[in-house]
């Protein structure tokens, strides 16, 4: 990795953090942050601002149209409104964790914890990746078909990513320890 490859990956967790995260911040509904704000506050320029969307490989921010805002796609702990929609899941998604965690989500299910949605996705890699970023990965596999059936809302983020509220332990169909 390039030098400037790792400065903007601490740039994207920076921006990653102001629109997610920043409390101090007054969004808009939909979650959206003046670019102005960015450049004049927080020391992004433009082109970095272009570079770390263009560039994520999960595809986590966006820009309005006219490109003077910009916001996460998903992920906040903030109360804001990215205007998820509403989708019928496939019949099985997964959730990567880490190992020490199973026990608790086993007896509580998978919890939002301060995020707004639980995040699961539709291939065991993506959630091994996931899993990963916590300790010794674990992918569990959710029965998003009962889920839904139950009346279970799924959502569909615009970077592929579904989201849901809760999943009761009753769900979780398989436990793939990945060591």
């Amino acid at each position: 990795m390039k030098n400037g490859d790792s400065q903007l990956i601490q740039r994207g967790k920076k921006l990653s953090y102001l629109l997610r995260h920043d409390t101090s911040y007054a969004f808009d509904e939909h979650g959206w942050r003046e670019v102005s704000d960015l450049v004049a506050n927080h020391g992004f320029t433009m082109e970095e601002l272009r570079e770390i969307v263009a560039n994520n490989n999960k595809q986590r921010y966006e820009f309005s149209e006219d490109m003077t805002r910009i916001r996460a796609r998903q992920g906040h702990s903030i109360l804001v409104d990215v205007e998820l929609a509403e989708a019928m899941p496939p019949d099985v998604l997964y959730h990567g964790t880490a190992k020490e965690f199973t026990d608790s989500i086993m007896k509580r299910g998978i919890l939002k914890g301060k995020r707004l949605y639980v995040h699961l996705s539709t291939t065991i890699e993506t959630a091994t990746k996931v899993g990963q970023r916590h300790g010794e990965p674990v992918v569990l596999a959710i029965d998003a078909k009962r889920m839904s059936e139950d009346g279970n809302k799924f959502f569909l983020s615009r970077n592929g990513v579904w989201l849901t509220e809760f999943v009761d332990a009753k769900y979780i169909i398989g436990n793939m320890s990945l060591k």
